[in-house]
């Protein structure tokens, strides 16, 4: 426990991290830092930093904090803290697993469903009144597809038994085999595009994933594929993407998530066979309340010395 004799110690916040739980929860034990003050503020004293991805948590900014020993990322992703030059420092990084899995997964279903269904545009007819010049058209169906899923952790374990229960086949593309898993595992990428007609991608961000559902993996994916994204921008060619709804090289596509959020090409907005979403996954007061207070858990914790609750693999957890 944090000797009440000493200063408390300061927890710089990179952006808004879920003011109503997080940061109040911060201020009445630490000495709460925004980032644009870090400048007026003495770096010594900055032992933990808690964000949300608002701007990167990089080398340059670890090394100007020398007292720094814990970054707690709200959300489960974590590619905008840089996490392996936190272990090079001896800082461990925590993220927020498990109580979003369920969250994202149910609204995976829901834009996979409104994608292929057309419900967007099914809405929009009904209320420019059109439903009274004709019925609306015909859609394709989830029946008689294949899915295959682009990562398999927690998240995509949760989308893939949510689908056990449409009745679609299912495989699954990772790096390695998951344990125990019914599903076959599909070690090359463009081969699995070829033998399923839709796609739900559901990995880390970063440079090892950074567009790789591209041109020819979506051409393999062929004329009646389906492209859902719920994962990070950056894992498809979103230029390749567009110009493959646009030619019909694909059939459609589902997206929570682009790769300059919140900017999103507009070129999009013009095209009725794609949904677009702004990156809603796990957005409920349910859940990113949950999220947030792991964010606080873990700190709490940490200067308990108690060590971290979810530590990110890259970090230094436990000790040697």
């Amino acid at each position: 426990m944090t000797d009440p004799a000493t200063p408390r110690p300061s927890v710089l916040v990179t952006g808004p991290v879920l003011e109503a739980v997080v940061e109040r929860q911060l201020g009445a034990r630490f000495a709460v830092v925004a980032l644009a003050d870090l400048a007026r503020t003495d770096p010594r004293a900055v032992r933990a930093i808690a964000t949300r991805g608002a701007a990167r948590v990089d080398a340059a900014l670890m090394d100007r904090l020398p007292a720094l020993e814990v970054i707690a990322n709200f959300g489960v992703g974590y590619d905008t803290v840089d996490a392996a030059a936190a272990a090079a420092r001896g800082v461990v990084v925590t993220h927020t697993p498990d109580v979003l899995d369920d969250e994202v997964a149910d609204l995976t279903l829901g834009l996979l469903l409104a994608t292929v269904r057309r419900l967007p545009e099914a809405d929009r007819f009904v209320r420019a009144g059109r439903w009274r010049a004709g019925a609306f058209p015909l859609t394709a169906t989830l029946r008689g597809r294949t899915v295959g899923m682009v990562g398999m952790g927690r998240i995509g374990r949760a989308i893939a038994r949510r689908l056990d229960a449409f009745g679609v086949g299912l495989v699954y593309h990772s790096r390695r085999k998951v344990a125990d898993l019914g599903y076959d595992h599909v070690p090359d990428l463009l081969a699995m595009a070829r033998a399923v007609d839709t796609l739900v991608v559901i990995v880390p961000g970063g440079p090892a994933t950074r567009h790789m559902v591209n041109a020819e993996v979506l051409a393999a994916l062929g004329p009646d594929g389906v492209l859902v994204n719920v994962a990070r921008g950056s894992v498809v060619d979103e230029p390749a993407l567009l110009a493959a709804l646009q030619a019909g090289t694909i059939l459609a596509a589902g997206l929570d998530v682009f790769e300059d959020e919140p900017r999103v090409p507009e070129a999009f907005f013009s095209l009725d066979n794609v949904v677009l979403l702004p990156h809603v996954g796990s957005a409920t007061t349910r859940t990113r309340t949950a999220m947030g207070q792991l964010v606080v858990d873990n700190l709490f914790s940490w200067f308990d010395g108690t060590g971290p609750l979810t530590p990110v693999p890259e970090t230094p957890w436990p000790r040697r």
